[in-house]
């Protein structure tokens, strides 16, 4: 699922505006192996399709950190809410 053509347009502050539904149904388009989790690999994917191509590796690193609060080294479907204040900072969203 690509953000690109025909997305809402970019608010005052230049973000992309999405609701959280969107956000994460966007996320999980990036789960290519279908396990209902998001590894670093995805998660660099995802910062990558957002035009971030410079310090990919360490961002990603940086999200994964932040999201997930288990420890298991992937992001699942009820750590997604914890990635949203990354998104917002490294990944050019904007939640309403």
């Amino acid at each position: 699922m690509a953000l690109g053509v025909g997305d809402r347009p970019r608010g005052s502050t230049g973000k992309h505006e999405i609701t959280v539904d969107e956000f994460k149904k966007w996320l999980m388009s990036f789960d290519y192996d279908k396990d209902g989790k998001i590894s670093l690999s995805e998660l660099r994917a995802a910062v990558r399709s957002r035009g971030s191509w410079f310090m990919t590796t360490k961002k990603s690193g940086r999200g994964l950190s932040e999201a997930d609060l288990d420890g298991s080294g992937y992001i699942d479907e009820n750590e997604i809410d914890s990635l949203l204040n990354f998104a917002e900072k490294s990944m050019g969203f904007k939640f309403y």
